[in-house]
């Protein structure tokens, strides 16, 4: 295994900032999509019933 050439002395260190950042955004964009399906979500009940 020491071998193996995905060892982890090939792989650079991880960006915990650029992370959290990317992290933040993700979050960010769910809770939006979320509003807009409840927003379409309520604007078909008061339309089409």
């Amino acid at each position: 295994m020491a071998n193996s050439p995905a060892s982890s002395q090939d792989h650079p260190a991880m960006d915990y900032a650029e992370h959290e950042r990317t992290f933040a955004g993700f979050i960010k964009l769910s809770k939006i999509a979320t509003v807009v399906v409840i927003l379409i979500m309520v604007f078909m009940a008061v339309t089409l019933l």
